[in-house]
């Protein structure tokens, strides 16, 4: 029996990450490219406003694009009934009350950081932090220039599991825009006569993209709801039972 392929319709296609998403839908089995927006379009990517047509196409939205695009995408996925996945980072609160909103009606998986990897050490830092009384703990992040928010999202989902550890406290974040740096973060826990750092380097946006192919194929055909890479790597009972 042939395999079924996913079909992805990437939004943003024509940005950094969404030029990876689209190389990596050569590169993986079981992936095809339905088409791309951006409003950067061009060649095999249209403008925005031809979203809900290639969506038609498509199984499942992947968006690398800007928070109000975003919604805007996740919008249109509830009314085509077809599942969304966003690596956008910077939303307000207001926008992702919206994404949680679409959870409640097609399956919406969420993550400021697609790589499994880096996932899976935001469970450890808040097994640090908890384990680790009286260390002082600082986050660093460093990012390319024309990265637009600062901190990182995933520098901000790194402190929020340490302040769930920590009684809601808040560790400080320092941010570096600079050259083309992928991703690189680093954690913290300054003790007496030592220290402990957690860290990530990202090496190529391909472990992004591969993350997000990951992603849709974990979360297509699932019930509706509002999905991380916590439930992909079933790290919740994990942090239920630090």
């Amino acid at each position: 029996m042939k395999a079924k392929i996913l079909r992805v319709l990437v939004c943003g296609a024509g940005g950094r990450m969404g030029s990876a998403v689209r190389a990596e839908l050569v590169n993986l089995a079981g992936f095809a490219y339905a088409g791309g927006v951006d409003s950067k379009f061009g060649p095999d990517v249209e403008a925005p406003d031809a979203f809900s047509y290639l969506l038609g196409k498509a199984d499942i939205a992947v968006d690398f694009s800007a928070p109000q695009s975003a919604c805007y995408y996740a919008a249109a996925c509830v009314r085509a009934r077809k599942p969304f996945v966003t690596g956008t980072t910077g939303f307000s609160r207001q926008q992702l009350n919206a994404l949680k909103a679409a959870g409640r009606k097609i399956p919406v998986f969420v993550s400021p950081n697609m790589s499994p990897a880096v996932n899976l050490t935001f469970a450890l830092a808040a097994l640090a932090a908890e384990r680790l009384k009286g260390f002082d703990i600082h986050i660093s992040e460093a990012h390319h220039t024309a990265k637009k928010d600062a901190p990182s999202g995933t520098a901000l989902r790194y402190a929020e599991h340490i302040a769930r550890a920590r009684n809601g406290v808040l560790p400080p974040i320092s941010s570096i825009r600079a050259g083309d740096i992928v991703g690189d973060h680093t954690v913290l826990y300054a003790g007496p006569h030592e220290r402990v750092e957690i860290a990530h380097k990202a090496h190529s946006r391909a472990v992004f993209a591969a993350g997000a192919l990951k992603a849709a194929a974990w979360v297509a055909g699932r019930k509706p709801g509002y999905y991380d890479y916590f439930d992909l790597l079933d790290l919740k009972n994990l942090e239920k039972h630090r």
